[in-house]
């Protein structure tokens, strides 16, 4: 998994549970702009296979709030850094509609190709940040009565956005290529 953050890098590995070894390689991948989280990953998942040469994976994952027509979308790293939940949270005061969702795109890059593969969850902002678990927005994403910071890693392995995009690749990798895997 190449990510500079290791905490997305240890919720791929919780995800596959031992089916797949995962390992974390940290590399600065130039980001790639557009509107379309998956040409992101694809573009990520290019430059980082003509660094490493290596079978991979890389993601993008991007957070979408209708009330405020889409904001922060594929640029949520840099809004969190530069405003984090603290300012989404204060861009939302007055507002009703609170829907939200964020969008992953794994994509996966080997000898043969990338293939890149989505995921969506689907969940409402948060009056307050709630929860130590998870990283990122998660704090300030509601899916009911919890935040994605209220679940457990387990818990979040199986319904998140990433889970979503990672449940995809895994079947997909399991019919295609798990023959080619030392």
């Amino acid at each position: 998994m190449v990510t500079s953050n290791a905490g997305k890098a240890a919720e791929v590995a919780a995800f596959f549970g031992g089916y797949l070894e995962v390992s974390h390689v940290e590399l600065d991948v130039p980001e790639h702009r557009s509107n379309d989280i998956a040409e992101i990953a694809r573009e990520k998942a290019r430059y980082a296979y003509r660094q490493l040469n290596i079978p991979l994976i890389v993601d993008d994952t991007g957070f979408f709030i209708d009330a405020l027509h889409g904001f922060p979308g594929p640029y949520a790293a840099y809004v969190l850094k530069s405003i984090s939940n603290a300012g989404i949270l204060k861009l939302m005061e007055g507002r009703s509609d609170r829907n939200a969702r964020f969008t992953t795109g794994i994509a996966y890059a080997d000898e043969c190709g990338i293939e890149v593969f989505t995921g969506m969850l689907e969940g409402k902002i948060a009056h307050s940040p709630c929860g130590n678990n998870g990283f990122g927005f998660d704090p300030i994403f509601s899916l009911g009565k919890k935040t994605l910071a209220e679940i457990s890693i387990d818990e979040k392995s199986r319904i998140s956005h990433r889970a979503r995009a990672l449940s995809s690749f895994r079947d997909w990798f399991i019919a295609n290529r798990a023959e080619n895997i030392g």
